[in-house]
């Protein structure tokens, strides 16, 4: 079975660059526009292999949602795609479970390098 990535951004074109890198690697890829999309779509399927997740959303940001999926208790690892290289907030994400934090522009092969170590090693 195909690994599910969801990844929530709200900009289409980085979504569909993710997509289409993840997708060339063989896995399957919902998409989410902010984190209010994405805990519909969560609700909706089943829980996804890993989630990258950009921090500066409209609606409700990155951190925001990473908080509530760690309150609520989800296991479901994440990993940052953002333009922000903040030491605060990536300590913040770290400490709400995020398990990886790539800066934009991003290269596709680090990604998918990254979702593999990542879901390989739960």
């Amino acid at each position: 079975m195909n690994e599910t990535v969801m990844i929530v951004d709200d900009s289409l074109m980085v979504r569909e660059q993710v997509s289409s890198a993840l997708a060339a690697a063989g896995m399957e890829v919902v998409e989410a526009e902010n984190g209010i999309d994405a805990l519909g779509k969560l609700g909706d399927l089943p829980a996804p292999s890993l989630i990258v997740l950009d921090v500066n959303m409209p609606k409700m940001n990155g951190i925001e949602l990473l908080r509530l999926l760690h309150d609520r208790g989800s296991r479901v690892p994440v990993v940052m795609l953002t333009t922000e290289g903040q030491p605060r907030l990536m300590q913040q994400a770290k400490a709400l479970g995020a398990r990886g934090w790539i800066i934009k522009p991003f290269k596709p092969e680090l990604l998918v390098a990254t979702v593999h170590k990542v879901t390989r090693a739960l």
